[in-house]
């Protein structure tokens, strides 16, 4: 596998060149996770020849097997392999900032607009979410439960979370998945061929940052907790939700809302409000926590809270990436993390079905003319017969017909 080596240039322009590239991709990245990496690779293999296939695909594998937003860890070794750690940044910011401002404004809107309960686009918003969640349950199913073990294994995880619906035990259904994929799929799990990626770090330095991503995960509750600090316990909760959620964007959804709507922070209306609305956008879905922040804060400055919570849902996936790398040609090629990857999977397949009949479905659908509207919204998404932003936004004009 072979990375082509940045031209020589100045450290300045090589940075806006990369800004330049991840900021236009940020504006018109529009279809979610698949399609980014789409985008990515025509823009950076194809088109600029940064890296080639075989490089990109291993960068690829490595942010699915992850926890976290995978195109925006794609964006953020991008950036690495290109210009280090500022290089790195400089991608991340610029991909994501552009639909992050947009969440925020989208914020403001909502609450400048007050008691949301009556509001017809809402009622529209939560419909799109309906047929978004169910485009998402449908297709990872197919592609991670092709078998009765796994099917099985998505139904029993989807169930325990309908009578367990607590974050934390998400993240003990998804392990149990995981422990269930290496019993099962251990014997017969392909393996990869090693290889070398081109972005190889100290392998120490990149065990500290593991490290430090794994500390701030077992300590930020306990620190949030002993100083009774609201901001330091909405830290907590979306940094948790970036560091343990497996399997894209959607599968956000229900940790998220179990970090947020229990407490009081947001009311179950505006959370799927501002789901719905995230869908229209173009960039990473994760920005959706730039939307809740905002929310939550309220009042002056109300920005900050977007800001806040968009860092701690990204930083633990910036971390594991930068992290994981220099690890990841030996990881990949082990017949038991492969097999293990297929069941934690599969439970998040689950993860996401039980998310769809509670909030999306019960929020979402009150009578039989919202289940046609979600049914030709779905059809829509699923033919490709309109963008998602297009479909988003009939529901939003739709929905003042549907209540």
């Amino acid at each position: 596998m072979s990375v082509h080596p940045a031209p020589a240039k100045a450290p300045a322009r090589q940075l806006g060149v990369i800004a330049g590239a991840f900021l236009r991709l940020g504006c018109t990245s529009f279809g979610g996770p698949v399609a980014h990496l789409g985008y990515l690779r025509e823009e950076f293999v194809v088109r600029r020849r940064w890296l080639d296939d075989a490089a990109f695909a291993d960068i690829v594998a490595l942010c699915q097997f992850l926890p976290g937003p995978a195109s925006s860890q794609v964006v953020y070794a991008l950036g690495m392999q290109r210009a280090g750690l500022a290089g790195a940044l400089v991608a991340s910011a610029c991909f994501t900032l552009p639909s992050a401002v947009l969440m925020i404004l989208f914020a403001y809107g909502v609450i400048a607009l007050g008691d949301l309960r009556t509001a017809g686009w809402l009622h529209g918003l939560k419909v799109a979410a309906v047929a978004v969640v169910a485009q998402a349950v449908w297709g990872m199913g197919r592609r991670l439960c092709p078998d009765a073990p796994r099917i099985a294994l998505a139904l029993a995880a989807a169930t325990a979370l309908l009578l367990v619906p607590n974050a934390m035990f998400q993240v003990g259904v998804i392990a149990a998945g995981a422990a269930l994929g290496w019993i099962v799929y251990r014997r017969e799990a392909p393996t990869s061929p090693t290889a070398p990626t081109g972005l190889a770090r100290s392998h120490l330095w990149a065990a500290g940052v593991l490290c430090a991503c794994g500390a701030l995960l077992a300590t930020l509750p306990l620190v949030a907790t002993a100083a009774g600090s609201q901001p330091l316990a909405i830290f907590d909760s979306f940094y948790r939700a970036g560091s343990l959620v497996f399997g894209g964007g959607h599968v956000i959804l229900p940790m998220l809302r179990a970090e947020v709507v229990p407490p009081g922070w947001i009311a179950d209306d505006m959370f799927l409000a501002g789901y719905g609305a995230a869908q229209a956008l173009p960039g990473p879905l994760f920005t959706f926590a730039a939307y809740l922040g905002t929310v939550i804060r309220g009042g002056d400055a109300a920005w900050l809270g977007g800001l806040w919570c968009l860092l701690a849902i990204f930083l633990p996936a910036w971390m594991l990436i930068g992290g994981a790398l220099p690890f990841w040609h030996v990881l990949r090629s082990r017949v038991g993390t492969q097999a293990a990857l297929r069941g934690a999977n599969a439970a998040v397949v689950g993860v996401l079905l039980a998310a769809f009949y509670n909030p999306v479905w019960k929020e979402g659908i009150t009578g039989w003319s919202d289940v046609v509207a979600a049914v030709v919204a779905l059809i829509l998404l699923e033919r490709r017969l309109a963008p998602p932003w297009l479909v988003v936004i009939l529901a939003a004009v739709a929905g003042p017909w549907l209540v």
